[in-house]
């Protein structure tokens, strides 16, 4: 999503900004569409699950997508995409229009997203960002980042990794594919992992989450791309979704498990992930 949105938005000033509602998840900050009207977007950037967008007013934008926000780019779609857009327009709550005369509109039917207005210098002591791990694509994060925060931990590993103080911004799919790819059982407590499976951990999560946004991201009945593309990381899961299926793994004999853990599913193979 950072990345579609980058050209558009880096650089631009934001000449119009209609808010259609009062609140997302969370109301609204108070006069949001007025402080954002004739600000400059310096950058475009992530955090975790956020993206963040630095404005010549001293204030970063804030937001975070829930379960079916999406920004799309209106007016302008790169590339030949196989799906088009397509959403509904009556849950179109917020649309900015740039300086270049480019429209990005935020739609959400279930309104699970939300967005704030931060001073940009006190960001990383917001109640947001205070506290979250590494970015499990960023240079501080490893196999000795999971092996310190494993380290005694009776918790499962799979409810472990979902814990943003650990690794930011992993979620439930990503972790189950990575948990795969590990060859390790998500029901194991972390604290009970040797180096070498940390290792083979870390290195996983790293390379699903790349082969996954090189795909475009992963389509759940509602999300797209912010040029209108659906997600294709999906059509390569290889547990995730696929419950009662066979193993992908070679000469493995096993099926694709779901189990319930911290309230999210697990899909995982018992015989070669132990």
């Amino acid at each position: 999503m950072r990345r579609g949105l980058e050209p558009h938005l880096a650089g631009a000033r934001l000449v119009r900004v209609d808010q259609r509602r009062p609140d997302l998840r969370f109301p609204f900050p108070n006069d949001f569409a007025a402080r954002l009207k004739g600000a400059r977007v310096m950058a475009l950037n992530r955090r975790a699950k956020y993206l963040l967008a630095p404005l010549d007013t001293g204030e970063t934008l804030v937001a975070h997508l829930g379960m079916t926000g999406r920004f799309t780019v209106e007016g302008r779609t790169p590339g030949d995409f196989h799906y088009a857009a397509g959403a509904d327009p009556k849950h179109t709550h917020l649309v900015l229009v740039t300086d270049g005369g480019i429209a990005i509109s935020y739609n959400d039917a279930r309104r699970f997203g939300y967005m704030a207005l931060i001073p940009t210098a006190s960001l990383d002591q917001s109640p947001y960002f205070k506290g979250l791990g590494p970015e499990p694509l960023g240079p501080e994060f490893g196999a000795q980042v999971l092996v310190h925060a494993f380290a005694g931990r009776r918790q499962s590993v799979k409810v472990t990794l979902l814990d943003q103080r650990v690794v930011a911004g992993l979620g439930n799919i990503y972790v189950c594919e990575a948990l795969y790819r590990a060859r390790i059982n998500p029901e194991r407590q972390a604290g009970d992992l040797s180096p070498a499976e940390i290792k083979r951990l870390a290195k996983a999560i790293i390379s699903v989450l790349a082969a996954a946004i090189d795909a475009g991201g992963s389509t759940l009945r509602d999300y797209r791309s912010a040029e209108g593309a659906l997600g294709y990381f999906q059509h390569a899961f290889q547990v995730y979704g696929r419950e009662d299926e066979p193993c992908l793994t070679p000469r493995c004999n096993g099926q694709v498990t779901r189990l319930v853990q911290g309230g999210r599913s697990s899909f995982f193979c018992r015989v070669c992930q132990r």
